[in-house]
């Protein structure tokens, strides 16, 4: 088993943040792509709140279009600390973890 140390970005943000009239997640996506990172995916989640405590849900019954959006990153350590100062201006009001892991493949 060949195992690789490498880091998780994780970017939470809301479905109704953007960027230059683009929703931010389609945003970062391109960006990753354009930098060359080996891969992005974007999750929607369908009930969360962030630190403004405000619920949002994927409830037909309500109007809440601002779902929680997770964007997640697996590449190499030096690779996204050379983006982060980037990614930091382009995420307002979200939250950016990293985490240190092992890919096995």
């Amino acid at each position: 088993m060949e195992e690789t140390k490498a880091l998780l970005l994780r970017i939470y943000i809301g479905e109704d943040d953007h960027i230059d009239g683009k929703p931010l997640y389609k945003h970062l996506v391109h960006y990753f792509k354009q930098k060359g990172f080996s891969g992005a995916t974007v999750f929607r989640g369908i009930y969360g709140f962030g630190k403004k405590s405000q619920m949002h849900s994927a409830n037909v019954l309500r109007l809440s279009y601002d779902l929680p959006i997770l964007i997640e990153v697996v590449e190499q350590e030096e690779k996204i600390h050379s983006i982060l100062p980037e990614i930091n201006e382009f995420v307002k009001e979200g939250l950016i973890t990293l985490e240190k892991i092992t890919i096995i493949k």
